[in-house]
């Protein structure tokens, strides 16, 4: 079973986070089993506070990251992994093709970098505030919900897409 890293931190599970609450929840957290704290116990208790120490860490690292707060929630939800179902939004690849030819084209060129860069950008947190929407949807719906599976699969496909964007973001950057 999947290690939960709302109910690590003590946080309700949803995609919207804030990041304060979740800044306060980690330090409260990290605080309670860190193993500065336990250095004085057992060593069964110190490596006991080790691990759940860097549990800890784990489920910040992973809440912090709107995209990785994703996965992990739609991992949660029970929808399926990127392995599973590969698809993305109708006309994403057409676009991407488009996308990888500007970047070609941009080499070199500054400007147009940093151009590519700022849209692709844009792209990347247009789908996870569509992600964020459907996600918003689905915490409406009762479990047994047959269209539920549907909503998991279109949250996918966003995901997909926006893993996508961000190697282009990255691309961009390594250049």
């Amino acid at each position: 079973m999947t290690e939960d890293c709302f109910h690590r931190l003590g946080l309700p599970r949803r995609f919207i986070v804030d990041a304060a609450e979740l800044e306060r929840a980690y330090l409260a957290r990290s605080r309670a089993v860190h193993p500065d704290y336990h250095l004085a116990g057992s060593s069964a208790g110190l490596s006991v506070s080790l691990e759940l120490s860097a549990a800890v860490n784990e489920a910040y690292n992973t809440l912090r990251d709107p995209f990785a707060r994703a996965e992990h929630l739609l991992k949660l939800e029970g929808g399926p992994s990127a392995a599973e179902c590969k698809q993305v939004p109708p006309a994403f690849l057409a676009e991407m093709l488009d996308a990888r030819e500007e970047i070609e084209t941009a080499r070199g060129h500054a400007t147009e970098t940093e151009r590519l860069e700022r849209e692709f950008t844009a792209r990347f947190d247009a789908l996870l505030s569509d992600t964020a929407a459907l996600f918003a949807q689905l915490a409406t719906l009762p479990v047994e919900y047959a269209g539920c599976a549907n909503l998991l699969v279109r949250i996918r496909g966003l995901l997909n897409a926006a893993k996508y964007i961000r190697g282009l973001v990255r691309d961009l950057s390594t250049e």
